[in-house]
């Protein structure tokens, strides 16, 4: 493989990173599934194998029109396995917060989770997909310590 190749697969890699922030942000989470491969791996607060799970899960979020959120992800880093693999790691760190009165902003003093997103990515028809995403969370704000499990949905929360 030579230089430009490993480019192209990172840059293709680190964009998936970017539209899955951008659709859970912006009001299309559903669309999330279609960054996974068919046979995709999800894990936040549970386990989700498969489009149809990943969708049915991102759904529940995406309905959450009171909800403002923003998922910065920085310090990526892409290693190329070969033609058709990779794996990465994104810093995140991610503002959340309810508003339900109709607000487009949201109060706002620290945020709710700092950690790392961990990606394995695969080469399919489509072009490049997550083959799998986890989190692991380093720091937790005290209102998500206390809702539940501080690697995804929790009860009084939601997906995230």
């Amino acid at each position: 493989m030579d230089d430009l190749e490993r480019l192209l697969i990172e840059r293709a890699c680190e964009r998936l990173v970017a539209q899955y922030c951008h659709y859970v942000d912006h009001g299309e989470a559903a669309r999330v599934a279609d960054l996974f491969a068919e046979n995709g791996v999800c894990t936040l607060n549970a386990k989700m194998v498969g489009r149809d799970a990943i969708r049915a899960n991102f759904q529940r979020r995406q309905a959450l029109t009171d909800r403002r959120s923003r998922h910065v992800c920085c310090n990526l880093l892409i290693d190329v396995i070969d033609e058709d693999h990779a794996e990465g790691v994104a810093y995140l760190t991610l503002y959340r917060r309810d508003v339900g009165d109709g607000r487009r902003t949201a109060p706002s003093s620290a945020p709710n989770i700092v950690g790392e997103y961990r990606d394995a990515f695969v080469r399919t028809p489509e072009g490049w997909r997550f083959a799998s995403r986890g989190v692991v969370s380093t720091f937790v704000a005290d209102e998500e310590r206390s809702a539940g499990p501080a690697t995804g949905e929790n009860p009084a929360h939601g997906p995230r």
